[in-house]
Formats: structure tokens, sequence, C-alpha cells
């Protein structure tokens, strides 16, 4: 068993999030089937892991390039923020482009994931977005040349 904030999980769990996060779409009847259970069960197990928000959301991956948004950089942003305000982080997540906003330790305070169609329209970003948030003190870019592995997906535990 695993315990994170009082949510327990079992293996038929992990199990159940291992297939799911292989593929979202894999229908109730598919996973009763791999897991020799009844399909009820299963549908009653995923309802349960949603609403104990372990499940947050189901999504699809989609390939940048054909959207124009072929440039992907990471921002290291120092903010006047007081230790622990989230203001900035909240208006920087509001930004379309802008895909994550991490509060991070050292000499910056946040990490952002951005993509855009190529370098002048990150540089309108900043200059345009970036720019009206008045507590930013300074940003580095860096821009990414290629992504050898970019997942999302998390380590399930075998029991």
């Amino acid at each position: 068993m695993v315990v994170e904030s009082e949510i327990f999980l079992d293996k038929i769990d992990f199990n159940i999030l291992r297939l799911l996060q292989l593929n979202a779409r894999t229908s109730n009847a598919d996973l009763a089937r791999e897991l020799n259970m009844a399909p009820s069960g299963v549908l009653e197990r995923v309802k349960k892991l949603e609403q104990k928000k372990v499940i947050r959301q189901y999504t699809v991956r989609l390939n940048p390039a054909p959207l124009h948004q072929k440039l992907l950089a990471f921002i290291f942003l120092k903010a006047a923020d007081g230790l622990g305000c989230s203001t900035t982080g909240k208006e920087l997540a509001t930004i379309p482009e802008v895909q994550e906003v991490h509060h991070i330790a050292g000499d910056d305070c946040y990490l952002i994931k951005v993509r855009t169609a190529d370098s002048a329209s990150l540089m309108e970003l900043m200059r345009t977005r970036f720019s009206k948030l008045p507590n930013i003190l300074s940003t580095r870019t860096t821009i990414v040349l290629e992504t050898v592995k970019e997942e999302q997906q998390l380590i399930i535990p075998e029991k």
C-alpha cells in the first residue's frame, strides 16, 4: 500500500493507473479484460480514483509543429514578490503560451515553459505580455534545440 495524503492505493488501483496512463482512451471493458475483473468493479474503482483526484483529467498529447508552435523555451524569472507570494506565478499561468509555471528555490523565483512559433514570437511575447507584469525583475531564457524526451507519465509502483 502507498499512503499519500490519506489516499490508499492497492495493486489493482496501480494497474488501472498504469493502463490508463499508457492510453487514456482504454475502454472500461478493455480494462476489465486486462485485469480479469468485472467491468462494474473496474468502473467503480476508476470513479473512486477520479473522486480522490488521483486521476485529475484525461488529455490528448498534440504535436506542436503542425500548430505552429515549433519553438520551446524555458525561462528563469526573478520576481519582486515576497517569499511565499504567488501573484506573479498566477499572472504567468494566465498567458496561453506559458505551458508550465514552477515556483523554484535558488536565485530565480520561477521556471516557466513556453511554446511559440519562432524566436520573433517569443520576443514579442516577452515584450508585450511579460513586460506588463509589474514584479518581474529579470529573465534568463534557454531555447531548446532538440527534445530527446518529453513525458508527463509518472512511475507507478508495482505493488
